[in-house]
Formats: C-alpha cells, structure tokens, sequence
C-alpha cells in the first residue's frame, strides 16, 4: 500500500525540496507533502517547499465527491498543516521569481482510484481529523476522508468518538464500504480482539480498572477493554465516565458475561494505549462471540 494520511509520507522533509527533486517528481507523476503556510485572499494555498514556492489554486485545493465547489472553510483550516500534492509545473510571479503549480485535488483523485482497488476487510492507515457524536471521521490517504460510525468504534457502547480517540491520531481501520459516489466508510472493532481474546487477560478474584460506559436500574457497566465490558451490581455515586476499581466475581464464556463488584469509583482518567490483535486480511468475517455461546455477534465485509 503506497498511500498515506497526509502528515504521514515518508518523503516529508523539514528541509523542503530542491528544483530537481520537485522536476523530477514532476516527470514521475510522484506525490509528495508539505506544509501549507497561507491561504491568500483568493483562497489559494501556499506551500513551503524550502528552495521554491509552491501554489495550490483554490480550484485544486481538494476533490469534492458531488462536483460542488470546495468551501471556504476546507481551504482555511489546511493551513499550518501538512497537504499531500503533484507538482503540475511550474512558472515566475511578477517578480520573476520561480513558482511551482501543484495539485492537492489530482493527488487526493489518484489516493482514492488506489483506495476503490482495496479489498473490503483490508486494513489502512488512518488519522482521526474530527471527531462527532456519530463517529469519527478520518484521512485514510492524500486527505481523503472515511467516516468511522460510533458503532464501529468498539463493541464497548461509548457515548462520543472522543471518549476513544483525539484530533490528529493515528490508527488502524478495516475498508467497509465504498459507496457510487466515493464516500468511504472504515471499521474499527474487529482488530480489537474478539470477547474470549480480551477476557483472556484477566482472571476471577483479580480487582482491576475499568470506565463506566452505562448505568442502569439494574447494573452498571464497566469497560475492562474496548471490546470487553462487564456488568456490576447497581452502585450509588457512580457516573459515566469515572474511573472504577472492580473486584471479577466470576467470567463466563458460555453467557458472554463477566460479573463484577465495584470497589470505588472516582473521576480521572485511564492512559490505555489502543492495542490490535491480528487478523487475516483481507478480513471476510470476524465472530466476535466465543463459539460456546448462543448469542452470535459476526461482522461481515
């Protein structure tokens, strides 16, 4: 896979470029990343390229998917921040000196033709560009867009996208969907381990901790891992998103449930950093359920 989250290319450098490299990325059809220091009144982009300018016209800003115009804001909001571009050529302002034309929209067109050739369950690179309370949304190349739904986060239920990830981090996501007109939808669940891989982690009689997700008339439920939550009895002073120290009462493959008693909870915050299991890719199923277990919890791609 030769595509990356703007930010990310390897062929970023601090130095800038020099004219051969910028000719001969050029003559290649290469794609290359730098940073866009300013947005002009006409919204053009410019970008540091260390030993020559170079400018993204405001119509080769970005590719828009419905053939509408880019808005102003999308402009903008790229400046200070690393863009992904072809240089197209090159010409002399009226000072004579030496411009080179590029085109974030060609790079982000040819990212994208790549990303349609991908098989469904395949896993890219993504980075989290904004976060909602219906999912995250993500570059998964050139700074082409993918939206991560809430329910393909985790099998733990959160709230909001930020209760798992922040602007600007890295992470793993499986292709799903690809609609006619390009939208990109991603997968985030199924590398986090299945129920009997996360469980396996953890033993009956041990206390550890945990985030409350949910609380209920009857019971609170405790996060233990992103794709592992387990229920303890109704607890007074408990709140969503607190820390809480659980006693496991007893883990049961055969109900998918893990039995817990809380100890304490408290506010603060758990430094947990995202671990990935393995799968086979590109990924066709993912049962997420123990086969001992009636209930069948099975992602499809």
């Amino acid at each position: 896979m030769d595509f990356y989250p703007e930010g990310t290319y390897s062929n970023n450098t601090k130095n800038g470029y020099d004219l051969i490299t910028l000719t001969n990325a050029m003559e290649n059809n290469a794609t290359l990343e730098g940073r866009a220091t300013v947005c002009d009144g006409e919204y053009n982009l410019w970008v540091d390229l260390g030993t020559v300018k170079g400018v993204i016209r405001k119509e080769e800003t970005a590719y828009s998917h419905d053939g509408n115009a880019v808005k102003d804001i999308a402009i903008i909001s790229r400046v200070g921040k690393s863009v992904c571009f072809k240089v197209k050529g090159f010409a002399n302002n009226k000072q004579g000196e030496k411009i080179a034309l590029l085109s974030r929209k060609e790079a982000q067109i040819e990212c994208l033709k790549k990303i349609m050739k991908v098989s469904f369950g395949s896993i890219l690179t993504a980075k989290i560009t904004h976060l909602d309370s219906f999912g995250a949304f993500c570059d998964v190349g050139c700074g082409n867009i993918a939206l991560l739904p809430i329910d393909m986060i985790s099998v733990s239920r959160i709230s909001h996208s930020c209760d798992r990830f922040y602007n600007g981090q890295i992470i793993k996501v499986l292709l799903k969907n690809i609609d006619d007109d390009g939208k990109i939808t991603v997968s985030h669940k199924e590398l986090l381990g299945t129920w009997e891989e996360n469980a396996a982690a953890f033993l009956a009689g041990q206390t550890v901790s945990g985030i409350i997700r949910s609380i209920e008339d009857y019971g609170v439920f405790v996060e233990l891992a992103p794709n592992l939550t387990g229920l303890a009895e109704p607890k007074e002073n408990c709140r969503i998103g607190d820390i809480a120290s659980v006693y496991i009462k007893s883990i049961i493959p055969e109900k998918m449930k893990i039995k817990l008693s809380i100890i304490d909870c408290f506010c603060g915050q758990i430094d947990r950093p995202v671990k990935y299991f393995d799968v086979a890719q590109p990924l066709k199923t993912w049962q997420y359920s123990p086969k001992c277990c009636q209930r069948e919890i099975i992602s499809i791609f």
